[in-house]
């Protein structure tokens, strides 16, 4: 174990946005800049400032940092012109950050052949461009663009471009696995090499995931002595994407015994940070993400849920909530009393042996039905605590109407509407609402709502993030039951999952929906309005 410090340096705001679908706004790259600072990172990247007008709007109206420094991208002064009439650099240069990162091809492959310049001239432009940094900000780092190929071909130039930056002033060089396919044993191997030349203090590793091995290959290179490490949240990047910081961070904190600028307050919020990130770019966070996954503390065999509740220990290799994660007890047809005794305890339930019974009776005839409740834990905690009967009526459906209409708009476009009714009741109250919606299940949800948020004003904080269907019994056809899965999440990082299931895709779309607002309402611990009290 080790107390010294590791430096982590974040490029989400760069790399991150070179991921295929990804598009930052100003508003994105300013809020996750906020969130990157509480995390407690040493550096945010901004950008490439005159790359597009985001990231110079970005440089031009910068957040108020209260821990990271921000830093610009951009790369050396190009073949045949000097650093003072580099159009590019010159917009690095302006930016304003106190952090200046340049990179420059370190390969001699790459000097000769991508930027048909000599070897030569590619050291004077390092150090030209470095020392031009350094004359404008109060610290300069060098990326070392294709280092570990550089290195594989030549060590020794590879090693002449470390030596330019550094006599020119930089202060960091930055071991770059550009291509994604070193291998760690290769990094532990070029680091070694490396850290005979410059001190560990001094180097940094930014590596890319195309073999699956940007974690290992940080860690690798930490273990050798690097003490700075690049990379994003959930591992955003072009191709295969950068190392995972999400991953990283915990890893060298709790693993390795590393000391970073993250406070353990702060790497309890990782899983809110991971999984809200992820919902802010519309993408359906990944349940098995190392250390925030939904699943990543999930156990289904009944021999290791017992076993973890004796000792955690035995198959959880740390304690979830370090990370602002849970255990999930998963239940199913297979599961029998002991995962139901754990799930059971973990909610702070202690049913009789005849409600144990009769909930495990219950469950089995419902998963013989088509329900799924090991993917859809919030609606086995509601189905448990019915047969216990501590579940409050927050609502009750009187009836539902939906209608999907194709047609031809007055433009002679091709269009489907769908338009949702409901009527629901709540305390003494009717409400009769009406709202389309893009598709049917979308336009239930948005009637729904209309009608129970004057009630229950928390749901405004609730979003469907993920919605599966699943055809049983296929033989048949369009007859078929439907089990549907619906993934919930709210603005407190939380994440659920429940099921419905019913010859009609609504109807299985409504019970979901069903389960996902009464589990949130029950575990924000809201009481159901009586008859007597006033609603909106």
């Amino acid at each position: 174990m080790s107390a010294e410090r590791v430096f982590l340096y974040d490029t989400t705001l760069r790399d991150g946005a070179q991921t295929q679908g990804v598009h930052f706004t100003l508003a994105d790259k300013q809020r996750i800049a906020l969130q990157l600072d509480r995390l407690g990172v040493d550096w945010i990247e901004g950008g490439w400032p005159g790359a597009n007008p985001v990231d110079d709007r970005f440089f031009a109206e910068p957040p108020r940092l209260a821990r990271a420094r921000l830093a610009a991208f951009g790369m050396t002064r190009r073949a045949g012109r000097s650093a003072g009439n580099d159009p590019g650099l010159a917009a690095v240069l302006a930016s304003g950050a106190p952090t200046i990162t340049l990179v420059g091809k370190s390969s001699a492959r790459q000097v000769e052949g991508a930027l048909g310049a000599t070897r030569e001239e590619n050291l004077e432009m390092i150090g030209d461009s470095i020392r031009a940094a350094c004359a404008r900000a109060s610290e300069v780092m060098f990326d070392a663009e294709h280092f570990f190929d550089g290195f594989k071909e030549d060590p020794g130039y590879a090693l002449a471009c470390l030596e330019a930056a550094a006599e020119a002033g930089a202060r960091w060089l930055v071991l770059c696995d550009t291509n994604g396919g070193t291998l760690p044993h290769e990094v532990t191997r070029i680091c070694e090499r490396v850290l005979a030349r410059f001190p560990g203090d001094r180097l940094g590793i930014h590596a890319h995931n195309d073999t699956g091995n940007a974690v290992a290959n940080s860690l690798a290179a930490v273990l050798a002595g690097v003490r700075q490490v690049q990379g994003t949240l959930n591992g955003l990047g072009e191709r295969c994407g950068n190392a995972d910081l999400v991953t990283l961070l915990p890893t060298l904190v709790l693993k390795l015994g590393f000391a970073t600028g993250v406070a353990p307050r702060a790497l309890e919020g990782l899983t809110q940070l991971s999984r809200t990130f992820d919902e802010s770019l519309n993408r359906t966070p990944d349940r098995h993400r190392p250390y925030v996954g939904a699943a990543a503390f999930a156990h289904k065999a009944g021999l290791h849920a017992s076993a973890v509740l004796r000792d955690p220990s035995f198959y959880e290799h740390i304690d979830p909530a370090r990370v602002g994660n849970t255990r999930d007890i998963l239940v199913s047809d297979q599961a029998g009393r002991a995962n139901l005794l754990a799930r059971l305890k973990a909610m702070g339930l202690e049913p009789t042996s005849e409600q144990l019974a009769r909930l495990l009776s219950e469950l089995k005839a419902r998963e013989a039905q088509g329900f799924a409740y090991e993917d859809a834990s919030a609606s086995f905690e509601l189905l448990a605590r019915r047969t216990l009967d501590r579940v409050p009526d927050y609502f009750e459906l009187l009836s539902f109407r939906v209608i999907d209409e194709r047609r031809r708009n007055a433009k002679g476009e091709l269009v489907t509407l769908a338009e949702a009714t409901t009527k629901v009741r709540i305390g003494d109250r009717r409400f009769f609402t009406v709202a389309e919606g893009n598709g049917p299940v979308n336009a239930l949800d948005v009637a729904l709502r209309q009608a129970l948020a004057p009630a229950y004003p928390s749901l405004e904080h609730m979003r469907l993030v993920d919605y599966r269907v699943r055809i049983l019994a296929p033989e048949r056809g369009t007859a078929a039951v439907t089990r549907v899965l619906i993934e919930s999440a709210d603005d407190e990082g939380r994440v659920w999952e429940t099921v419905g299931v019913s010859g009609n895709i609504i109807d299985a779309s409504f019970m979901a929906l069903h389960d996902a607002i009464t589990w949130k309402l029950l575990v924000d611990g809201v009481h159901p309005p009586t008859r007597s009290e006033h609603l909106p």
